[in-house]
């Protein structure tokens, strides 16, 4: 039973890895409109999101080792979730800019924990579900979006739903 609900939580958590992922092609548009930004711009958010993935990546074998995967887990989901919620509230472009290396860092470093958890402690075949319910999350994050954009608050909300569940989660991991 514990091994299951353990398995659970790190389906979740790669629901949660995978919704904010596209969200930034969905929500490019409204960003355009409401600062008057070129599309190319967008380039520029991904890049810096990237590096934070790619740091993190690089550094997570040490920070596992040093203090574990469920406490990576756990601070990676509160970095995400708090980098959405500023995203949600940024005043500009740049605040954006700025957000998208913690957004990718929290990404990097809980992919990384999770995919050597699960290939260290459980069958070949939950890796390949694991990245499923990582699919599940890419494709639920733009559709979490496009319904918020026709609401009040529009992508700003979008972003904001998104966090809440990163820090729903965060809550789980940490329970």
């Amino acid at each position: 039973m514990i091994t299951f609900l353990l398995l659970v939580i790190i389906y979740l958590a790669f629901i949660s890895l995978g919704l904010p992922d596209a969200l930034l092609g969905v929500t490019l548009p409204a960003l355009q409109q409401q600062w008057g930004i070129p599309m190319s711009f967008g380039g520029i958010i991904s890049v810096i999101g990237i590096a934070g993935t790619v740091t993190s990546s690089f550094f997570s074998s040490l920070v596992i080792e040093k203090i574990g995967t469920g406490r990576v887990t756990l601070l990676s989901c509160l970095l995400t979730g708090a980098a959405l919620m500023g995203i949600s509230f940024a005043p500009g472009y740049i605040w954006i800019l700025f957000l998208a290396f913690p957004l990718g860092l929290g990404a990097g470093a809980v992919d990384t924990a999770l995919n050597n958890y699960v290939a260290l402690h459980f069958k070949a075949h939950h890796m390949n579900w694991l990245h499923s319910f990582w699919g599940i999350g890419a494709t639920l994050g733009p559709v979490i979006m496009s319904l918020n954009l026709k609401q009040p608050g529009g992508w700003r909300m979008g972003y904001r739903s998104i966090s809440i569940f990163q820090i729903s989660l965060a809550m789980v991991l940490l329970i």
